[in-house]
């Protein structure tokens, strides 16, 4: 998994760990695509509010290249 500088600094920013975003990617609650791009998203209990964290990633290689991360705002639906 590889992390683009903008992931880098909205991990820092929110305090996200790259065992999150990990999972998020191997395991999401709920999966999209979106041209070139996947979006995942999952709850992590007790953590940003509740809210889901949102992962954008490409495929290059065979590997991630997350784009961003961040927690939502609002919930999403299922």
């Amino acid at each position: 998994m590889r992390l683009s500088r903008h992931a880098k600094n909205n991990m820092r920013l929110y305090g996200i760990t790259a065992d999150e975003v990990e999972l998020i990617v191997s395991s999401p609650e709920q999966r999209e695509e979106e041209g070139d791009c996947v979006v995942a998203y999952r709850h992590f209990l007790r953590r940003f509010g509740g809210f889901p964290l949102k992962v954008v990633y490409v495929m290059e290689d065979d590997e991630p290249l997350i784009v961003t991360v961040y927690p939502l705002r609002k919930t999403f639906r299922r």
